[in-house]
């Protein structure tokens, strides 16, 4: 797991993104649709820039050799000038939340 700058602000809740926002491009290689525009706090945010991508695997988790990719995380930058790393869960925590698929794990405000 990367660490987080001190600059960063832990955060670990979901964001719910807006329908019709998500960037479609990379779907054809795996990846879910990253969206443009979500909410948080009901605060609306759009994205400006992705400056990262990165996915995150772990061990099976019965026991066999296999590996299963687990998360899709970026890093981006909104409009606003927040940097955020937020990821894609490829499977629900719980029934519970099982729409709660992406998640804003850390956010640095912009530099004054």
């Amino acid at each position: 797991m990367m660490g987080i700058d001190v600059t960063e602000q832990f955060v670990s809740e979901m964001i719910e993104p807006i329908a019709g926002t998500a960037d479609t491009s990379r779907m054809a290689i795996g990846e879910p649709g990253l969206p443009r525009r979500f909410s948080w706090r009901n605060r609306l945010y759009e994205v400006d820039t992705v400056l990262a991508r990165w996915k995150e695997s772990s061990p099976c988790r019965n026991g066999s050799n296999e590996r299963y990719l687990r998360k899709h995380w970026y890093s981006v930058r909104t409009t606003t000038g927040d940097v955020m790393k937020i990821y894609f869960e490829r499977q629900s925590r719980t029934a519970r939340q099982a729409k709660a698929r992406w998640w804003l794990y850390t956010m640095r405000a912009p530099e004054s």
